[in-house]
């Protein structure tokens, strides 16, 4: 009877302290990430204009969002660490990774569950479940992370990718999110917290029962006495490791830099200018069309050549040019500007009410031209878009 009780009180140590606080940073971070990022996706529920009010607004989410974003890569950079010192240095078996018995764990486990089989498959130190959660969490983190990049730094994407890359990257960013959400509270908290509350990631210790009832292998392990035991050259693996770990986590932490800092384009809100609305122009009664704005002088923009292409040059090109511009648009030469692949037609020659120019003006677009400017193009436009002025044409 004495034997019994000591052996019911006998526990294991499942998890060192290094892990547990890596988990429950991963678990802040994510938290964080779900919060923020999920009021964002559905910015139009009542919940989440409350929330976003609570925070401090749109802004401080976005802000908030990117905070725990950089969290989750500077943990993702000491994981790799983690991961590389316990393969090299300490040569340990890498028992997170799926193996081709873990696919007949799986298929049994789902025969016990639906009480087609009488007893549970015999796991090791991870469960075939435990795998692909962890293998989803990898791939989830990834995608993520690539996405995210996109979606914070869209003008730099699109210089190498085509527009249509940022509406893309939004859906696999949000998609994603919702998908992680979703497996977190209906499968890991099923299986840890419900099913039975697993305590070792508070403790780092699990029982015997409990140990013979989710990982006999890994207990039948121990108790042989097969634990890790000291190798020859471990010293001067850690000091290579080290020295090679070092480097790759500075080129990793100089991109997450580099990622974080690129551009303000996502984070900052553009105001719409006090000036815009009505910009539009109005029909006078004889149908000949008239801009309402006190800048009735189109200035120095007559055609393309001289002053229309210089000013597209400076507003416009760093998005609309380059190898893929934006939308398809492409503003750095005349030709191009009007046979542009766009939707819409930009520059409608004779027709401004439908350029895509002038529509986008009249729009919470990141660039607004001044009442002149925007006068000058309208007028441009209106007089048939000409290349040149009509002394240098003729």
């Amino acid at each position: 009877m004495r034997t019994s009780k000591m052996n019911q009180s006998r526990s294991y140590l499942r998890f060192r302290l290094s892990y547990r606080l890596e988990h429950w940073l991963l678990v802040f971070s994510f938290t964080v990430l779900a919060l923020t990022g999920l009021v964002q996706k559905f910015a139009q529920n009542d919940i989440s204009i409350f929330l976003i009010g609570v925070m401090g607004g749109i802004q401080q989410v976005r802000v908030i969002h990117r905070i725990a974003a950089t969290m989750l890569m500077l943990e993702s950079v000491y994981h790799i660490g983690s991961i590389g010192y316990n393969l090299i240095v300490r040569r340990a078996h890498w028992d997170m990774m799926p193996r081709p018995h873990d696919l007949v764990n799986g298929i049994n486990l789902v025969l016990y569950n639906l009480g087609l089989r009488a007893q549970r498959p015999q796991q090791g130190r991870y469960t075939a479940e435990e795998k692909v959660e962890y293998l989803s969490l990898v791939w989830g983190t990834a995608l993520m992370i690539i996405t995210g990049f996109m979606l914070w730094n869209p003008i730099a994407t699109t210089s190498v990718l085509p527009g249509q890359a940022i509406p893309m990257a939004k859906a696999a960013h949000g998609g994603e999110a919702l998908l992680a959400v979703l497996a977190v509270l209906v499968w890991h908290f099923y299986h840890v917290h419900i099913r039975s509350f697993n305590t070792s990631m508070f403790t780092g210790y699990l029982s015997e029962e409990e140990m013979e009832e989710e990982h006999p292998l890994e207990l039948e392990r121990i108790r042989e006495g097969q634990t890790e035991q000291p190798m020859s050259g471990r010293v001067r693996r850690r000091r290579v490791f080290l020295t090679a770990y070092g480097i790759l986590a500075l080129v990793m932490l100089g991109g997450i830099y580099v990622f974080v800092s690129f551009e303000k384009t996502a984070i900052e809100t553009v105001q719409p200018a006090a000036t815009q609305v009505p910009r539009l122009a109005h029909v006078n009664d004889d149908g000949a069309r008239g801009l309402m704005t006190a800048a009735d002088d189109p200035g120095p923009l007559l055609s393309w050549d001289t002053g229309v292409g210089q000013l597209f040059a400076e507003k416009c090109t760093l998005c609309h040019g380059g190898t893929v511009p934006l939308a398809g648009l492409d503003l750095r030469n005349y030709d191009d500007a009007l046979l542009s692949d766009t939707e819409s037609p930009a520059i409608v020659p004779y027709n401004p009410l439908a350029s895509g120019i002038i529509i986008q003006q009249n729009s919470v677009h990141p660039v607004q031209l001044t009442e002149l400017e925007f006068a000058g193009v309208y007028s441009w436009i209106e007089r048939g878009a000409p290349q040149q002025e009509e002394s240098q044409a003729q």
